[in-house]
């Protein structure tokens, strides 16, 4: 497991290299552009794949920014969102990266089966517009009409979206928890996975965001803690983070990007890896 945090670019996206080997991580997590703007950044990929060449880092991953919306019903916010999703995956395949992280959009009270067909239209042209680089679709916490809540959902958005195998898949623990998904047992994470496989194959599953949750089990809300002090707990998050099936996987830490988190991150795998060679082998395995 390549474990990482979301760092920021400020100054260059070769800045964020610098910042992800001062934390200690195996893999980093960046935006392509300003969150809080459309209007996209331009940078040199150049120096990135340089910097990142040069450094101990493993990967890196692109979250696609939070204004984009492929479901909407506005034809601007539609085209914008499009621009958007198209410039952060050319720009993943500049820099090599293993995926864009996606959220794939809302219903907003309105229709879900029409909002999936809306996001799988745009998510379609986005991948047929640019050439390597996968989109992870990333599971949420069901709060607003956000799509991707069930394992159900997401496997609807990647059939609405042409079913390509650069469609992948992100897994936040955070949102998993909220979604109703037990992950803070070997147990459960196992039955978790299990669906997942049946209802979109684990052969998708491209990334991870590890964050722990301030609200409880089942809550359908999006609120990240730090790692420890949240509903999942250290205990819970060893298991998260231990699971053999997530393997060589980018592992994101969203909540704060220090060295004193991703160290702890990494401390809780090997807790978690030591628990199970321990025990006895899981019923799934």
């Amino acid at each position: 497991m390549l474990i990482g945090a979301h760092v920021s670019n400020s100054g260059g996206l070769y800045k964020a290299v610098e910042r992800g080997v001062e934390i200690g991580c195996d893999s980093i997590q960046i935006f392509n552009q300003s969150p809080r703007m459309w209007k996209p950044t331009a940078y040199t990929d150049a120096e990135f794949r340089d910097a990142f060449d040069a450094s101990p880092l493993q990967s890196v991953v692109i979250h696609a920014v939070y204004l984009v919306n492929c479901a909407t019903e506005d034809p601007d916010m539609r085209e914008k969102s499009l621009a958007s999703l198209t410039q952060s995956l050319r720009v993943g395949d500049a820099i090599g990266a293993a995926g864009v992280v996606l959220h794939a959009g809302s219903a907003k009270g309105g229709d879900v089966v029409e909002a999936i067909a809306r996001a799988g239209e745009v998510i379609g042209e986005a991948l047929a517009a640019t050439e390597r680089c996968p989109l992870h679709l990333e599971d949420t916490a069901g709060a607003g009409g956000t799509l991707g809540r069930s394992f159900d959902e997401l496997a609807a958005l990647i059939q609405a979206s042409g079913g390509s195998e650069r469609l992948g898949l992100c897994l936040d623990s955070c949102h998993l928890l909220a979604s109703g998904y037990e992950v803070r047992t070997r147990e459960g994470l196992g039955e978790v996975l299990e669906e997942c496989d049946r209802a979109l194959g684990l052969h998708r599953l491209g990334s991870l965001h590890v964050n722990d949750s301030a609200v409880p089990f089942g809550s359908n809300r999006d609120r990240h803690a730090k790692l420890g002090e949240g509903e999942i707990g250290e205990r819970g998050l060893a298991v998260f983070l231990s699971e053999p099936r997530f393997e060589r996987l980018p592992c994101i830490l969203e909540t704060e990007p220090t060295e004193e988190q991703v160290s702890l991150a990494k401390k809780l795998r090997s807790r978690g890896r030591a628990a199970r060679s321990r025990a006895k082998p899981a019923a799934h395995k």
